[in-house]
């Protein structure tokens, strides 16, 4: 479908010409429509579907036509990390280039006062859209720095990674402050109870438009090792004895283990480092710029803080932990064989994680080839299937800020 067969805004089709986007992907082809009827919409797409432009170019479009207060915050966009955000703000300011009575700031942790301060200033004046942390929004919601009383749009982006990471309360405490007649979109890669549960507390008689998760491209040789946990740095040191490691990203499933392995990895001579949530944005800028320019090899990282690469010449991704839901393999392996080249992706299965990885075999629709591990590496564990491992996590409707992104043990995520 063609943009111009939506009933879109002629100064957003003018923004969207400029940027030679002329056709919508299955996304926006089937939530765009039912975005600009003023419609709640519960989207099921992973990264990479367009599920950004899916939602920023109605509301810009509504926006633009007008019949919203000038002084008054009318959109709010939920981002589970910095990078995503800083990702939607770039992606706004493409999309509302000739939209000269739309404004937008992007509210995230990890700067200095100064930015505080702007990020106030911008709110308290009535930014159009405010795209934000969970966190960032919670602490200027509680010092008053914001008026969420005359919201028109209430959207969440990737609500699963929000709810990963502990933040359905901060969710449900920002929605009880905003007008109960609103429109609220909610999009997520995956749909978990949890996500339905937050979807029936918020969204109203919600149209859903879910795509298939599509399979990874045919140009990434994907593998598995079998192997109990100690043996997995061994065979991150042997992969990389046998395969000069060059724009390598490690998936690790904690923030606590990415530091460790980083660490381990660097003890043994290899160019590293780690990307985790304990690190300050510039310190973030500054692996990134590292890991684009070639300063160093390999970045060891969690989901959550991926989120925000871009970057198309990864040549290998190691699962150092078996992600626990088929789409995350694929968008984790989906970073490499980017713009026609090829990639490799592998993958290191433990006893406990066997279940799953049996999962995203059968979601494939064939078995990945396993490695031979090295003799001197010892004993490796029998590939089966055994039940699924419960799952402890549940979002609870309490709004104690002191139990904040905590689990029922009292502990935080280590993401």
């Amino acid at each position: 479908m063609d943009f111009y067969d939506l009933d879109l805004n002629d100064k957003v089709l003018d923004a969207l010409d400029d940027m030679n986007f002329t056709d919508t992907t299955p996304i926006q082809e089937h939530a765009i429509p039912p975005i600009l009827e003023g419609r709640d919409v519960m989207g099921v797409a992973q990264t990479g579907t367009g599920k950004t432009a899916a939602y920023l170019l109605p509301v810009l479009s509504m926006l633009a036509d007008g019949g919203f207060p000038h002084d008054a915050i009318n959109c709010i966009i939920m981002s589970p990390t910095r990078e995503l955000a800083q990702q939607i703000d770039s992606a706004m300011q493409g999309f509302a280039y000739y939209l000269d009575n739309v404004s937008s700031v992007a509210v995230y942790g990890g700067n200095d006062g100064v930015r505080y301060e702007q990020e106030k200033r911008a709110m308290q004046s009535g930014a159009d859209v405010v795209i934000a942390t969970p966190g960032r929004l919670i602490s200027h919601l509680c010092l008053g720095n914001i008026d969420l009383s005359r919201v028109s749009f209430f959207i969440l982006d990737e609500a699963d990674r929000m709810l990963d990471m502990g933040f359905c309360d901060d969710i449900l405490q920002i929605a009880k402050a905003l007008p109960k007649k609103r429109q609220t979109i909610m999009f997520s890669a995956t749909m978990p109870g949890d996500i339905l549960s937050l979807a029936h507390t918020i969204l109203h008689n919600p149209v859903e438009v879910k795509l298939a998760v599509s399979k990874p491209a045919d140009n990434i040789r994907q593998s598995a090792y079998l192997c109990y946990e100690p043996q997995k740095l061994l065979v991150v040191k042997h992969i990389f004895e046998q395969d000069s490691p060059h724009r390598v990203i490690i998936f690790v499933g904690s923030k606590k283990k990415t530091k460790e392995i980083a660490i381990s990895i660097i003890r043994a001579g290899f160019n590293a480092r780690a990307m985790h949530s304990d690190l300050s944005q510039a310190e973030r800028d500054e692996v990134m710029y590292l890991f684009r320019s070639g300063g160093i090899d390999i970045m060891v990282a969690t989901d959550i803080v991926a989120r925000g690469i871009d970057i198309d010449d990864i040549a290998i991704v190691i699962n150092f932990d078996v992600p626990r839901d088929e789409e995350d393999y694929v968008h984790r392996i989906g970073r490499t064989a980017r713009a026609g080249r090829g990639g490799k992706a592998i993958t290191l299965v433990n006893e406990k994680d066997m279940y799953y990885f049996r999962q995203i075999e059968r979601f494939l629709e064939k078995e990945i080839p396993k490695e031979q591990m090295p003799e001197e590496f010892g004993e490796t564990p029998p590939y089966h299937s055994k039940s699924k491992p419960k799952r402890n996590f549940r979002c609870r409707n309490n709004h104690n800020r002191k139990g904040k992104g905590k689990d029922k043990n009292g502990k935080k995520p280590n993401r």
